[in-house]
């Protein structure tokens, strides 16, 4: 299981100057008739392709060739090598309302059922390399926790005792909470409500 570590980065803005000024620097050689330049101008211009930009609330995972380098959380423009490759990954709060589902409730009544589940990423190594696509992986795994939940209780109170889907809201969305984070913990999501 691969989990999320955190990776250092230069500053963007001061690596960005320095190479502008070499760039600048390098230019007004080779207008000098210097052609020994190019090849540095060549270097520095692929030097430039290091810079990224991290929002608040977001993730850079970086990766070497396909190992997974660390990720970075600062916000700003960051450089860092220029062949790793750069995934972003949100870690805003989000929100997903499953479809209206038919099920059986326990007495084998048909009902209608939906919810929302409020969500955020945690871990964005888990999120990139633990499943396959993360977004798409909480919609099933929400979709059939709800759908599991839904079958293990009766939609009306018939005694004081028992919980019943229309009358115990709290305790049904507790459950729901519970039975989907379950299901998402490998993938680097918690469930907020």
């Amino acid at each position: 299981m691969i989990q999320e570590r955190q990776v250092r980065t230069a500053s963007g803005l001061a690596i960005l100057l320095l190479l502008l000024a070499l760039h600048a620097v390098a230019i007004f050689l080779l207008v000098r008739g210097v052609l020994v330049v190019v090849p540095v101008l060549v270097v520095l211009f692929v030097l430039l392709f290091g810079c990224f930009i991290v929002q608040p609330n977001q993730a850079v995972v970086l990766q070497f060739f396909g190992r997974y380098v660390g990720t970075e959380r600062t916000p700003g423009l960051r450089w860092a090598n220029p062949f790793y490759s750069k995934k972003k990954v949100s870690l805003r709060i989000r929100n997903f309302e499953s479809n209206k589902l038919k099920v059986n409730e326990i007495e084998g009544s048909p009902i209608e059922i939906a919810a929302v589940v409020v969500w955020q990423v945690h871990d964005s190594a888990e999120a990139i390399f633990e499943v396959d696509d993360y977004e798409n992986f909480l919609h099933v795994q929400s979709e059939a926790a709800l759908r599991q939940m839904a079958t293990s209780y009766p939609y009306d109170l018939h005694d004081e005792h028992t919980i019943a889907l229309r009358s115990h809201s709290t305790e049904i969305s507790e459950h729901l909470q519970r039975e989907v984070q379950d299901r998402l913990a490998k993938a680097g999501i918690t469930v907020i409500e």
